[in-house]
């Protein structure tokens, strides 16, 4: 029996989850948590064979949750549900230690599938998020700060209400933007907010 424990923070899709498996002679869904830090709890309780987990969640986020629960036990079998194809957000995922990454609305047609893969110690990542993830292994990725600046831009904020905000100057403000264009290949300060929400570097 794989005993399952399911994390999202709209109890439609747990719902809509547990229909989904209750056909399955095989699975039992063995818990539920709304946020990352119910699922650090019941995962510490029930030690689930695998644990779906959503990444955008109130109080604490899918990847960090992901990663406490690897640091507590690094054989946990995770399988990220997102509705969210960036390729940024899916490597953060698996760097801190999930095993499958599924688009919510492919659900329907491959969780259960994936469910038995991941139980079998595979991995499972769709095509086109693992094309998007090797197309960008090689990038200079964007620094904490670099990433902060654009989200000021992405907030409509001026140069200088975003360095007023950071406590730098407008020119360094100004060296960030220069710095953050040619790694994302962006033209202007818009097609690099543009850019970061698609893949998931942005989270507005």
């Amino acid at each position: 029996m794989i005993r399952i424990l399911t994390v999202d923070d709209h109890q439609l899709l747990r719902e809509g989850i547990a229909t989904m498996l209750e056909g399955q002679a095989d699975m039992a869904i063995v818990g539920e948590a709304g946020n990352g830090r119910e699922a650090i709890e019941n995962f510490k309780r029930l030690r689930p064979d695998v644990t779906l987990m959503d990444l955008r969640m109130p109080d604490m986020n899918g990847i960090e949750a992901i990663s406490v629960i690897r640091q507590e036990c690094p054989n946990a079998r995770i399988i990220v549900l997102t509705t969210y194809a960036g390729d940024a957000q899916a490597a953060a995922a698996l760097r801190a230690g999930a095993s499958g990454y599924l688009l919510k609305n492919l659900v329907r047609k491959e969780l259960i599938e994936t469910i038995r893969a991941i139980h079998a110690g595979k991995r499972r990542v769709p095509a086109e998020i693992a094309t998007e993830i090797a197309e960008h292994v090689a990038d200079d990725a964007l620094t904490e700060r670099e990433v902060e600046v654009l989200r000021g831009v992405a907030s409509g904020k001026s140069n200088k209400l975003i360095a007023a905000e950071l406590d730098i100057s407008e020119g360094t403000v100004k060296t960030h933007m220069k710095s953050i264009l040619p790694k994302l290949d962006a033209s202007d300060r818009t097609h690099a907010v543009i850019i970061a929400l698609k893949r998931g570097i942005l989270d507005l």
